[in-house]
């Protein structure tokens, strides 16, 4: 009966663990979706609305879910409650929230590429960083798409079937 229990807390902790790393998979292209979708906002809030930087972060934040809006939020915190610059304020902001993320290193270059250029121009040059900026996670949406329709389920599996070994050697 012991034997049992223990055997179905393994399987259980290691198809949960299976189905945890296999969540990265999915968060990442939904991030990536959600951190386009927020730069095309914050184009039009720029190029039509002339809204400050500061402001048009904190509705960012209002709009998308965690850990993005994190992100926002408080580089609009930080645009408004200290002396730095634009560029300092957003590659802080990007390191305190990036590991929250599923993001991986790529995006984390293509932000912080982004956030070097991110007010240093007239609307039209940024709109044009912007437009960059949004092609190069459209590649890495794309690339992450793949990567989750590739290992996700196989992930999944391997946890269990772990599991399943793993008791196999101890009983």
């Amino acid at each position: 009966m012991v034997k049992l229990i223990g055997a179905i807390f393994i399987i259980v902790a290691t198809t949960l663990t299976g189905f945890e790393a296999s969540r990265h998979f999915s968060d990442r292209p939904k991030q990536l979706r959600a951190l386009r979708s927020a730069l095309q906002s914050l184009e039009a809030e720029i190029m039509y609305g002339h809204t400050p930087l500061h402001e048009a972060a904190r509705r960012l934040a209002e709009q998308l879910s965690k850990p993005l809006s994190t992100f926002f939020s408080t580089f609009s915190q930080k645009l408004m409650d200290t002396e730095t610059t634009v560029k300092e304020a957003w590659q802080s902001s990007l390191k305190e929230v990036w590991n929250a993320t599923a993001l991986k290193k790529a995006e984390f270059e293509i932000m912080k590429q982004f956030g070097e250029t991110l007010g240093r121009h007239d609307r039209f040059s940024q709109q044009k960083q912007i437009m960059l900026t949004l092609s190069h996670l459209e590649r890495e949406e794309a690339e992450a798409v793949q990567a989750q329709a590739k290992y996700e389920k196989m992930v999944k599996s391997l946890g269990f079937l772990s599991g399943l070994l793993l008791i196999i050697l101890l009983f």
